[in-house]
């Protein structure tokens, strides 16, 4: 069903993926009108569950819907709305572009709740500012809330898979992503060229907590990674940008940089991916594995089960030359076999 703008959406600045969609939407010139969580209108239906940012949307049957998911509502965005895509015609771009989306939503978040809910400093800082986006409330109110916050994201670092054991190996990958980035910056605009992909606005979304919310990682990006600060301040509206179609990589040709940013997210990704779909398909309640040479546990996450589907038919639907130059960027990476 054809979409009418302005879209309707409630979020919250505090939410990577709310940030991630109003970027790409002030990218693409996509009217939107944006209700702060707790702020909608009377009679606002509820997602089935309660993920943001959330926009309602109409169903096949024309009854307006409570939609989440952003990689999904991305996709639609694509085929709805014309001009200033985000999503590369080449096929093995877009399937790179695929993966590096995927890193940043379902990889970099795992930084995101790490440093935000495991550091006192951070875990109180949020706790005072998240609930404040929501409708006025009087002190007791505010403190009342915000410890129902804490408490409730605290206890969903196991779904994330932050705990005593798997720290380490999130935070020595984020200082390495830093690295990367920076480094890949001072030759780029973005990951795949001088235009954004959809990758760039899902790593972006949780760089804008990253580098410019929470106080320990905050303080790491910005001794080591000045580019890419800046870089998130710039991509929060890319409006005024005018790309071309000549401003994508060459697939055949891909820099230094970029191979190296892939061969990150296979360094720690890719073995989380394949461990965690063996545990979701035999039914385990807890996952384990090696990641980076050092232990891995949490529990199983059904949904990135679902994201290693959506990789390998996206994989499996690319033609002989397009499979050809993905498998030459992922030579020597860990995500060799991991699609077919």
């Amino acid at each position: 069903m054809t979409l009418t703008t302005p879209l309707a959406l409630s979020g919250a600045p505090g939410s990577p993926y709310t940030r991630k969609m109003l970027a790409l939407m002030r990218y693409r010139r996509i009217p939107y009108k944006l209700y702060f969580t707790g702020r909608e209108p009377p009679g606002t239906p509820a997602p089935k569950v309660r993920l943001l940012p959330t926009f309602y949307l109409p169903g096949a049957d024309g009854e307006v819907q409570a939609v989440t998911d952003s990689t999904p509502l991305l996709l639609r965005f694509e085929t709805e709305f014309a001009g200033r895509l985000v999503k590369p015609a080449d096929p093995a771009l877009r399937f790179l572009d695929s993966l590096l989306e995927d890193y940043g939503d379902e990889w970099l978040t795992k930084a995101m709740f790490h440093y935000r809910w495991a550091f006192e400093p951070d875990a109180d800082k949020a706790g005072r500012v998240l609930p404040s986006w929501g409708p006025p409330m009087a002190p007791d109110e505010l403190a009342q809330r915000a410890a129902f916050i804490s408490e409730r994201q605290i206890g969903r670092l196991r779904y994330v898979g932050s705990n005593p054991t798997t720290g380490p190996v999130i935070e020595a990958s984020y200082v390495r992503w830093l690295a990367l980035m920076e480094a890949h910056l001072c030759a780029h605009r973005y990951l795949l060229g001088e235009r954004p992909g959809a990758s760039d606005f899902a790593v972006f979304g949780q760089l804008t907590q990253l580098v410019a919310f929470d106080p320990t990682p905050t303080a790491i990006a910005d001794k080591a990674a000045p580019r890419v600060a800046a870089w998130v301040g710039m991509t929060e509206d890319l409006s005024g940008l005018e790309p071309q179609d000549s401003d994508w990589f060459d697939s055949a040709n891909l820099p230094a940089t970029l191979l190296a940013m892939i061969a990150e997210t296979g360094r720690v990704y890719a073995p989380l991916l394949v461990a965690n779909a063996e545990a979701v398909a035999s039914g385990a309640t807890e996952m384990s594995t090696q990641i980076d040479g050092q232990a891995w546990v949490q529990q199983p996450f059904a949904y990135q089960a679902k994201c290693l589907n959506w990789l390998r038919e996206e994989y499996a639907a690319l033609a002989a030359g397009d499979r050809a130059r993905v498998e030459a960027a992922l030579e020597g990476t860990g995500w060799a076999g991991v699609f077919g």
